[in-house]
């Protein structure tokens, strides 16, 4: 079975939910994921699509859903967390660098825990160097690098195919050409790919 492309984007607050039990999930059904950072909000912001700004009962209901999730998923939340996120570029350009240099996925968990567990905004001080010595990388070196034009360009590259693709939102999942929208969405973008169907 083909790797199942996961695009996603430091900054969606259902995301969470995907990368921290993604890694566990594709052990469990010998599975493999492509991981994707992108910039969504290019995409929503073309879209006119302000998903909670000045709509605080949808606001309400998606953290008390997040939480709910979390707790079916077993993962330790604390919402609300800081949003929107001020330096959401950034946050995912040193994604799709670490995703380069074989390190993304231990950077994107490691900040996403400190988003959702510590309050800490992804993308902004202490989050963003705190979770690079987590994983044994120097922030210096890494944010010298993650802001240089060939990453700021191979960001909107890949935001580009992520909109070629049909991908408007994240987590997406996309097997086979299928687009898959939201965590909700994994067991049935992993059906797709094992069966051609939803299952």
């Amino acid at each position: 079975m083909k790797p199942i492309d996961f695009w996603f984007s430091i900054g969606s607050t259902y995301t969470c939910l995907t990368v921290m039990r993604l890694p566990a999930y594709a052990r469990k059904h010998g599975l493999a994921f492509n991981w994707r950072p992108f910039n969504v909000r290019t995409i929503l912001v073309e879209q006119n699509n302000i998903p909670f700004a000045g709509k605080p009962v949808k606001a309400a209901y998606m953290w008390r859903d997040i939480a709910r999730r979390a707790g079916r998923y077993g993962l330790s939340v604390t919402v609300p967390a800081p949003y929107p996120l001020e330096h959401l570029p950034l946050a995912n350009q040193v994604a799709l660098l670490g995703m380069q240099e074989g390190w993304g996925q231990e950077y994107v968990m490691a900040t996403y825990r400190r988003w959702f567990q510590d309050g800490q905004p992804a993308g902004s001080e202490p989050n963003l160097s705190q979770s690079l010595r987590e994983i044994g990388q120097k922030p210096e070196r890494i944010i010298e690098a993650a802001t240089a034009p060939a990453i700021e360009g191979a960001l909107a590259n890949e935001t580009e195919e992520a909109r070629r693709l049909g991908v408007f939102g994240a987590p997406s999942f996309v097997a086979d050409g299928e687009v898959f929208w939201g965590d909700d969405r994994l067991d049935d973008a992993v059906s797709w790919a094992r069966k051609g169907r939803v299952i």
